[in-house]
């Protein structure tokens, strides 16, 4: 799959994300919920100031931080895998990771949390209380994908063949 194409499918994804959370805000009250699919899938406007699961929610200034140095961290690992040969699903794996990784990142900076509107209704208590973001599904798809492409045998690229003048 072509360079370009990974990065401008990351950015899309992120503004995707963004677009949907900025739409959650003007429209929805916080702590609002509509139940949709029989009342299985809830939107709904939650606040999160802290890492996933709200982990570190009482210090939001050393999450945005640290956010924003993991988020630029894996930016860079994914360019340079990008610039490697072979391992398509690792690299659309790396693909989602920062799509979601830079929507969290920017609602951290420029609102000062992140916004989640996803949550299910399970038989499950502490799971329906969960809520998430499309960047939050990126991000665990993303993860998947690069389990899969570990344990997957890497198959050496062969050499390319350069002629001699």
């Amino acid at each position: 799959m072509g360079k370009i194409i990974l990065l401008l499918t990351t950015v899309v994804l992120a503004f995707v994300d963004i677009g949907i959370k900025t739409f959650i805000e003007s429209n929805y009250r916080r702590g609002e919920e509509k139940g949709f699919l029989n009342n299985k899938v809830k939107i709904r406007k939650v606040y999160n100031q802290g890492a996933a699961f709200s982990l570190f929610e009482d210090q939001p200034e050393m999450v945005k931080k640290l956010s924003c140095y993991l988020t630029i961290d894996l930016f860079i690992y994914y360019v340079l895998a990008l610039l490697r040969r072979g391992r398509p699903i690792e690299k659309v794996g790396l693909a989602l990771i920062n799509a979601g990784a830079w929507s969290n990142t920017f609602d951290r900076w420029l609102r000062g949390y992140v916004v989640d509107y996803v949550g299910f209704e399970t038989k499950w208590d502490k799971f329906n209380r969960l809520t998430f973001n499309l960047g939050d599904f990126f991000i665990i798809k993303g993860a998947i994908l690069m389990l899969v492409s570990s344990v997957l045998p890497c198959r050496p690229c062969k050499p390319s063949k350069v002629k001699e003048d």
